[in-house]
């Protein structure tokens, strides 16, 4: 089992930035995938971007392709949600997650196969 906490979400206008952050910890970190999925409010969770345990492969949606990178860093057992360009529709609660048998995103992961769960951080974008 996998204990995730996130941080870093907040208010941001239009256009700017945010970086998300997500400390893991109980299990050695590099041994698995890792996610990112948002949920706005009404609305269903959804896939956000996804990196394989070693970081030499990332999948995202197609809504933040070109804006969203998606980073691990092994040594901190931290992985990291880089968030340009945000838009409004951008807004929900964010939620990393970990994928204890991956070791390779062929095509975009569902959020079942995610084993253990952060308790979420809310970004807010302004119109």
């Amino acid at each position: 089992q996998v204990q995730l906490v996130e941080s870093g979400g907040g208010l941001v206008q239009a256009g700017g930035s945010l970086r998300l952050s997500c400390a893991a910890s109980g299990r050695t970190f590099s041994t698995y995938g890792m996610g990112w999925f948002r949920q706005a409010p009404g609305k269903e969770r959804e896939f956000v971007a996804a990196i394989s345990r070693s970081g030499v492969n990332s999948r995202y949606a197609d809504s933040v392709k070109g804006r969203f990178t998606i980073s691990r860093d092994n040594a901190k057992n931290t992985v990291y949600l880089q968030m340009n360009s945000l838009k409004p529709e951008d807004t929900a609660v964010y939620y990393c997650a970990a994928d204890l048998d991956n070791t390779y995103f062929h095509t975009v992961p569902p959020p079942y196969e995610f084993d253990d769960w952060g308790q979420g951080t809310q970004v807010t974008v302004s119109s």
